[in-house]
């Protein structure tokens, strides 16, 4: 449980059977209890191995007052309303997140039907569109519903006591994430907006904004003029040098944007066909094997990467049988 600074702890919550591994709980000392910022999701190995670190800390679910949590993705918030259950712990996030709480965790279903209008509009073939349609149900069992008692909209200073957290909002990686600014340790809470090594996932689905990527990069670029010593991201490690991780995440989104006009430079294709063909980090698993929650999310974000494009004139779509196509646009 390393103390990053006097008063603000990291507790490594475990992600069973997933890549990432982790999720990096944080605990800020207040004068009136602690302020826990994201959770872990909702597994019996998960809660307990919070609830030892809480103990090796002296600290019990007790003694948390206030849970913020920087967007609703199962890992950040699944736990959430079991620590409720056992705390005082009012629940905050950003207004933009409340109402996926209803729609994603407990009546999906007509979400799971409005995406798939999108697949199919997106070209995902019929004897696929059922398997990624279902893939993020796995998630369900991994959160405990429950409702927040302060709604943020960004701007907010959160005051400990002993911390001022100052909420941004950064939309991109979901429509309501936040991340926290201490501005006298210049610390800043990343949650899944800027993660050392891993790019985040931005998509489009049927939730997001109608712009999610370029949401994400102008959020980018707000974080990017704040004065930050250190970074304390969801995953992975704790880390400096924000600027430059920026850049790089930048230079990715414009290198995937380029691999994309490669690929329809010759002839329309659908959004689904272009993420065949664009490279992905796959660890050599061809894209037929893929699992259809990796196929999912590759679809999505390619078609974040398209409508982008798009808003910048880069690309455009043509329809056939109600399937979109895009094509890039010819500079002048």
């Amino acid at each position: 449980m390393p103390e990053i600074v006097p008063g603000i702890h990291q507790l490594r919550v475990p992600i069973p059977d997933n890549p990432l591994g982790f999720l990096n709980s944080y605990l800020v000392r207040g004068r009136d209890g602690w302020l826990m910022v994201d959770t872990g999701w909702n597994e019996e190995a998960s809660f307990q191995s919070l609830k030892d670190q809480l103990g090796g800390l002296g600290i019990g679910f007790g003694d948390i007052t206030r849970i913020i949590v920087t967007h609703i993705h199962a890992d950040h918030y699944g736990l959430a309303g079991r620590i409720k259950e056992h705390s005082p712990a009012n629940l905050l996030m950003h207004e933009a997140e409340r109402p996926f709480i209803q729609s994603r965790y407990v009546n999906y279903e007509g979400l799971m039907a409005r995406m798939g209008v999108i697949f199919h509009r997106h070209g995902v073939p019929d004897s696929e569109l059922p398997r990624l349609q279902g893939a993020s149900l796995p998630v369900l069992g991994f959160v405990e519903p429950t409702w927040p008692e302060i709604l943020l909209k960004g701007g907010e200073t959160i005051s400990t006591g002993f911390f001022d957290l100052q909420v941004i909002w950064t939309p991109g990686h979901s429509s309501g994430h936040v991340c926290l600014y201490e501005t006298k340790a210049r610390i800043l809470f990343s949650g899944d907006h800027i993660l050392p090594v891993i790019t985040p996932n931005i998509s489009y689905h049927a939730e997001s904004t109608a712009n999610p990527l370029g949401d994400y990069v102008r959020a980018l670029h707000r974080i990017e003029s704040l004065p930050v010593d250190l970074v304390l991201p969801a995953h992975e490690q704790v880390f400096t040098g924000l600027k430059e991780r920026i850049k790089a995440i930048l230079d990715h989104h414009a290198s995937r944007k380029q691999a994309i006009l490669d690929t329809i430079r010759d002839e329309p294709r659908t959004a689904y066909d272009i993420s065949g063909r664009i490279p992905w980090e796959t660890m050599g698993v061809p894209w037929e094997k893929l699992s259809a929650f990796t196929k999912r999310a590759a679809v999505t974000e390619t078609l974040a990467h398209l409508l982008d494009m798009e808003e910048e004139g880069m690309v455009r779509t043509v329809q056939a049988n109600t399937v979109a196509r895009w094509e890039r646009v010819s500079a002048r």
